[in-house]
């Protein structure tokens, strides 16, 4: 919308209460009077391009046979030369100019924040959906004006029940954050669809990105039925229950007991839990027993067929994990018959080769070189300037979880150590072993 008649008042600049009564404007634009012995119909369809395309606003007038035209698009009769009106004995005399009332429900959201908020900086950009509700996160510029945002968003997006803004850091422990309501309904129950899949969970107590869901479709895509996922933080399903309905088996893990409970339940819900044992505890914890176990089973069985995949999808310390797998089945009398491949996710910061970075990051946390069990490198998402989420796909090799290699030493890898105490995430005791009912 380039013609500045059509922009919400200059006047609602600044506004940070929102006044919707102060966007009504008056304007002139041009109306084709059509004869009422004409079909209006065929008219209205072959003058399509040139209608006046606003929210909410009726450009047809059927009782009064009139159309409402654009003001760019049509500025005198000649620009309506191509409908050869005068073959149906319509002159010039049908094109008026009329006054119209644009009010705060003709403008998209969009048009409604580019009128108010600062000319000079930047924009609110993008906000994610989630079920009834939208997520914002506000710069700090923006925030004298969030009552405002909330509530045109609230007005402006279908099926929108409550928009919260982002108040702090994703909390790492259990990857959740603290959220402002900055408009509607404080009801954070939500019910989400993805990759055909049916999710239900609190979102204010949970990590749920609808940005990853072309990420978490790509690695089930890699799944066929015979393999094994092991999932070590798996949040509420969206890798393990689409795996799960492809008849995978999946060993699925996460700390947050809010989490882990909706995790059991989005199993039961899409009839699934009979391919999945879910456990709620520290994924070190997880990765030295059950994954232990888990592999002594499979990789030394001849007759299994599928291959076996672990996902480690919490990039801002996922690969400080990865310390735990080298040596992992030191001391077994065991030949291994797979090699799980591990995709491990984290973020790539600075200006240089993020998938160098990447690499980097898992090289130094497994304490050996990667070149010979690389898969791929793949850009996931940018999160911020200079900082990318990035995927690291590698294998585990019988070399390397058999303790044959030798790893670099890290000054706080000692189990002993402060450091590596405190790194440990608390393990909760709510833990099912049993696949889920």
């Amino acid at each position: 919308m380039l013609c500045p008649d059509l922009h919400p008042p200059a006047t609602v600049r600044g506004m940070k209460q929102l006044d919707r009564s102060a966007f009504s404007k008056t304007i002139k634009v041009p109306h084709l009077l059509v004869p009422k012995d004409k079909n209006l119909n065929d008219i209205c369809r072959a003058s399509k391009k040139y209608l006046l395309k606003m929210e909410r606003y009726k450009p047809v007038i059927t009782e009064e046979y009139k159309i409402t035209l654009h003001p760019l698009a049509v500025q005198k009769w000649e620009d309506l030369a191509e409908l050869n009106l005068e073959k149906l004995d319509i002159g010039r005399e049908a094109l008026v100019w009329e006054e119209i009332q644009l009010k705060y429900e003709n403008w998209k959201y969009d048009e409604i924040f580019k009128a108010v908020l600062p000319a000079d900086k930047e924009a609110l950009s993008s906000f994610s959906k989630i079920g009834h509700i939208i997520h914002l996160n506000l710069k700090d510029h923006l925030l004298p004006y969030k009552e405002l945002i909330g509530q045109v968003i609230c007005d402006k997006i279908a099926d929108c029940r409550t928009v919260v803004n982002k108040s702090l850091s994703i909390d790492n422990t259990y990857r959740n954050f603290q959220m402002e309501l900055l408009c509607g309904e404080p009801d954070y129950r939500v019910s989400v669809k993805e990759n055909g899949c049916l999710f239900e969970f609190d979102f204010s107590k949970v990590y749920w990105n609808p940005r990853l869901s072309t990420e978490h479709e790509k690695i089930v895509k890699m799944l066929a039925k015979t393999d094994t996922l092991f999932d070590l933080y798996a949040g509420v399903g969206p890798f393990t229950v689409p795996a799960a309905r492809r008849g995978c088996k999946v060993l699925a893990n996460d700390l947050n007991p809010d989490s882990y409970e909706a995790l059991v339940n989005n199993c039961a819900l899409n009839k699934v839990s009979k391919h999945v044992t879910c456990h709620n505890k520290d994924a070190v914890d997880f990765i030295k027993h059950e994954v232990k176990q888990a592999l002594l089973e499979k990789c030394t069985d001849e007759s299994m067929e599928g291959d076996i995949h672990i996902t480690m999808n919490l990039p801002a310390m996922a690969v400080e994990h990865l310390v735990h797998f080298p040596g992992l089945l030191k001391g077994e009398d065991v030949l291994l018959h797979k090699q799980p491949l591990v995709h491990v996710y984290c973020f790539a910061k600075g200006v240089e080769d993020k998938k160098q970075i990447a690499r980097e990051l898992v090289e130094h946390w497994l304490g050996t070189d990667v070149t010979d069990k690389l898969k791929e490198i793949a850009f996931v998402r940018n999160v911020a300037p200079n900082k990318d989420m990035m995927r690291v796909s590698f294998y585990l090799t019988e070399d390397l979880l058999l303790g044959r290699i030798a790893v670099k030493k890290r000054q706080h890898e000692e189990e002993d150590s402060p450091q590596s105490e405190e790194a440990k995430r608390p393990c909760n005791s709510n833990d099912n072993n049993k696949p889920t009912e």
